[in-house]
């Protein structure tokens, strides 16, 4: 059974926090001109896969919980979580696609040398440095989406006290 639901700057902080998470894993995939196949990226996927697999797993998770609470609390699940959660499925999905490149790779450098070879060896290697650049992208997208969830919270405008019914004039 889940716990009750977050006092608003408590959910504005979870979400910065989540936010502030996936722009970590961002940070630690290699840029363009950092992209050497081989086991430390091997090792950098592994770690970031399993990071973001979390974190979305959390968010999931998390959008599960609103959609089946929505008929009591419908103001609670936001189009940014939704978004956030999308963004990370596909950076997931991405990043998934760089692990098939770097295993691509892995398996050409054990295969007989030759032009062809060369021709993609080099094909594989711009398709594993394309599959991260659209990882950071999806990650940036999902913790803006998350930032913009969390300040909408902050931002909500009061409720308007009732207005009077208006006097009855006879």
């Amino acid at each position: 059974m889940r716990t009750p639901s977050l006092s608003d700057p408590d959910q504005r902080m979870l979400l910065h926090d989540v936010a502030d998470r996936i722009n970590t894993v961002a940070d630690q995939l290699p840029l363009p001109d950092q992209v050497q196949p081989g086991p430390g990226l091997g090792e950098i996927l592994d770690d970031e896969v399993r990071h973001l697999a979390r974190l979305l797993g959390y968010l999931a998770g998390e959008s599960a919980f609103r959609h089946r609470a929505a008929a009591r609390h419908p103001d609670q699940a936001t189009p940014s979580q939704r978004r956030a959660a999308l963004a990370l499925g596909a950076a997931l999905a991405a990043l998934g696609g760089a692990v098939h490149c770097l295993g691509v790779l892995a398996d050409l450098s054990h295969q007989d040398p030759g032009r062809a070879g060369n021709w993609t060896v080099d094909t594989a290697h711009q398709q594993l440095v394309e599959r991260l650049a659209e990882s950071r992208a999806h990650l940036a997208r999902a913790a803006k989406s998350l930032r913009t969830a969390a300040d909408a919270r902050s931002i909500r405008p009061a409720p308007s006290p009732p207005t009077p019914a208006p006097a009855r004039t006879r």
